[in-house]
């Protein structure tokens, strides 16, 4: 089972899917791409355990985290 994670000013939310399933996959691709346009941005950890930032959608992913723009001010 892979999980989606997203930040937000609520806290987060979790959206597991099942990587077999194609039509839990196109929703896991879907909700990808709209947090990507409304401008969040994605990580996943790499084989050490590091967060390293994906511009695209890792179907073999265990784990993406969203996490939304940060605004200076």
């Amino acid at each position: 089972m892979a999980t989606q994670i997203v930040m937000d000013h609520t806290g987060d939310s979790r959206h597991n899917f099942n990587p077999a399933d194609e039509k839990a996959l196109r929703e896991a691709q879907l909700r990808f791409d709209a947090l990507m346009k409304s401008g969040y941005t994605a990580a996943v950890r790499d084989v050490s355990g590091q967060p390293n930032v994906v511009r695209s959608f890792d179907p073999k992913a265990e784990e993406t985290l969203f996490y939304p723009r940060l605004v200076g001010g």
